[in-house]
């Protein structure tokens, strides 16, 4: 089913499940705020979160080019300023793909986008596939947090993978390769393989990236 939505290009990936804080500041997603804020109690007040493949948030929207899978940001809270900035608090929802990107109609971008639905993939792959990679996803955080260790990891299979997705110190390239995987089977199965080659590395030279949480919720200046 094909539906109309509003835009947000940035430079992150967005998982569903996640949380994304972001502070608005430039005027024409000032104005999509600003729509969300004036719906009538009980719509949806959300939009969608696409990667930019190529170009700067703050261009015009014309030199953008965007990835084609993205996901729904549901607006939390919302945080007024009074020179018209806001603050909100966001988290993906479902994800979908863009068909046709209209940049004329309203100062931001809307979309007709169709939703992606998230098949789980062959139940008996990934009853092997969850016990590895949570294993790999573990000694991952012994060697990048150790204080982490303990805090609980989901082993819904597909709740893991994003959670492997948003928090591993992986490129965007990679996130985004993983947010529009065809079900969780294969999410899975590249995070084992991103995992392995990040354990390796890790256990070599003993790098200490960013803090996981730093790196699970991500901040856009826009």
């Amino acid at each position: 089913m094909t539906q109309e939505l509003p835009l947000f290009p940035l430079g992150t990936v967005l998982f569903p499940g996640l949380v994304l804080p972001l502070h608005v500041f430039e005027e024409r997603y000032q104005a999509l705020v600003r729509q969300l804020v004036e719906r009538p109690e009980g719509t949806p007040r959300e939009f969608g979160v696409v990667a930019i493949r190529r170009g700067w948030e703050v261009e015009q929207q014309g030199a953008l080019t965007l990835h084609d899978v993205g996901c729904i940001a549901q607006v939390r809270q919302v945080t007024a300023h009074p020179d018209g900035r806001y603050d909100l608090t966001t988290v993906g929802t479902r994800r979908f793909t863009v068909r046709r990107v209209d940049a004329d109609r309203e100062p931001f971008l809307v979309a007709e986008v169709d939703w992606l639905d998230e098949p789980a993939g062959p139940g008996e792959e990934l009853d092997r596939l969850v016990p590895t990679v949570l294993d790999l996803f573990q000694r991952y955080l012994r060697l990048i947090r150790p204080a982490q260790v303990g805090e609980q990891v989901p082993e819904d299979p597909t709740v893991l993978s994003h959670v492997i997705a948003a928090a591993a110190a992986l490129s965007l390239d990679e996130r985004q390769a993983l947010l529009a995987a065809p079900d969780t089977a294969a999410r899975l199965r590249a995070e084992r393989a991103l995992l392995r080659r990040e354990v390796a590395l890790l256990g070599r030279v003993r790098a200490i990236p960013v803090p996981l949480s730093e790196l699970a919720v991500t901040t856009s200046p826009n």
